[in-house]
């Protein structure tokens, strides 16, 4: 049976899809593939069963799910960001950020495209949500879009290394592949939270206010995410 993966389009374009992408649409809309191959394991344990997704199935498809959600969170952020702050001193900085944030969600939905994992159903809120506060923060100023920016990348990178770690607990031969995904992306989420401190994110009004909610909030998408 064919099975349709939708995608989100970054900046008016799909990403992540090649020579198969259907027509552009307007930006913020989804398109769907239809393919009828069987997913590729990224573990020999990944494949479907009749009864279902086994634990390791499982384990991964929530995995892809919330880390494409969360880059496409992050895509919007920055779009976000860019819509306010783009033409100021600050803006090829927010520029570097998001086309590396765009190549990580370029690799989430291939990924989502080969194990045939369905997308959450909050994208459309993750949508308004991030865009709205990559414009909200960079509206307060270049210092509290860069708070933004730590605080999220901070909470990324912590979900990754907690990814790592049960992967590796798992099986980390096994897992090799996703590992170092995961691994190259934590460390660019790191730069990224680096390049915020380094622009005086700390400048920010009320700074561990601002930060610490953002944070709540992001583990709330996370958690969301993940099961939705």
């Amino acid at each position: 049976m064919q099975r349709a993966v939708c995608a989100p389009l970054v900046a008016g374009r799909s990403v992540g899809l090649g020579p198969r992408s259907p027509q552009r649409h307007r930006a913020h809309e989804h398109s769907c593939w239809y393919r009828a191959r069987p997913a590729r394991p990224l573990c020999s344990s990944a494949s479907a069963s009749a009864q279902g997704r086994p634990v390791a199935g499982a384990m991964l498809d929530r995995i892809i799910r919330v880390d494409q959600a969360g880059e496409f969170g992050a895509n919007r952020i920055y779009a976000g960001q860019m819509a306010v702050l783009g033409r100021t001193a600050v803006g090829p900085v927010i520029q570097r950020m998001w086309d590396q944030e765009k190549e990580h969600l370029e690799k989430f939905n291939e990924m989502m495209i080969d194990q045939r994992v369905r997308p959450t159903i909050l994208m459309p809120f993750w949508n308004i949500a991030g865009f709205a506060l990559g414009a909200g923060t960079a509206l307060l100023g270049k210092e509290a879009a860069m708070a933004c920016t730590v605080a999220i990348e901070e909470s990324i990178s912590q979900h990754y290394n907690n990814q790592i770690r049960t992967l590796m607990e798992e099986d980390s031969e096994k897992h090799n592949e996703l590992l170092e995904i995961l691994k190259k992306f934590r460390d660019e989420e790191m730069e990224h939270h680096d390049t915020g401190l380094e622009h005086e994110a700390e400048l920010a009004p009320a700074y561990t206010v601002l930060k610490t909610a953002i944070q709540i909030g992001c583990k709330a998408a996370i958690y969301m995410s993940e099961r939705i």
